[in-house]
């Protein structure tokens, strides 16, 4: 069955139905496994996912699992924008990895987008602080020093989406 992509489909105290997960530049491996659980979770809990991203960042995460057992559909994220600027894409909730100034400038383009929809963005990297402080448009912000180890991340995430956290 297909979901008409246009139309918002939030449960209120629920996951969303239309999920967009927003990654930006490969650069900071942290982003790679915590953009894997994400969808994983997403997905778990009846989310239509889609990930969206430069090729190379898509790229990473279909060798990470050539059998899509934590990623579904993917899209380049050009593509992804001009959906949604035709109207043909809608999404209740949409996260944005972001460690660069790129990134968040992608957020801000999300948020002008997609007004009605939850945006969450995710800062991280060496020093995310003054990242996260140059974020002027509204949303919900998790920032958290990560490169290497998505650990902290991870709950810090867990925590803001209501999910079970694990000690893996």
């Amino acid at each position: 069955m297909e979901r008409n992509m246009t139309e918002s489909t939030e449960i209120p105290g629920k996951v969303p139905v239309k999920a967009l997960l927003l990654l930006g530049c490969p650069e900071a491996p942290a982003q790679q496994a915590i953009a894997l659980y994400i969808a994983h979770q997403l997905r778990m809990h009846g989310s239509d996912l889609l990930i969206t991203g430069n090729p190379s960042v898509l790229n990473l995460l279909r060798v990470s699992d050539p059998e899509k057992h934590y990623i579904g559909d993917m899209k380049v994220l050009e593509k992804c924008i001009e959906e949604i600027v035709e109207k043909r894409r809608a999404a209740d909730l949409c996260i944005v990895c972001a460690h660069n100034d790129a990134a968040i400038a992608y957020a801000a383009t999300m948020r002008h987008l997609l007004p009605q929809s939850r945006l969450v963005v995710i800062i991280f990297g060496k020093d995310p602080e003054p990242l996260a402080a140059s974020i002027d448009f509204p949303c919900e912000k998790i920032v958290e020093k990560a490169v290497h180890n998505p650990m902290q991340l991870k709950a810090k995430v867990n925590e803001v989406f209501g999910w079970a956290v694990s000690r893996t």
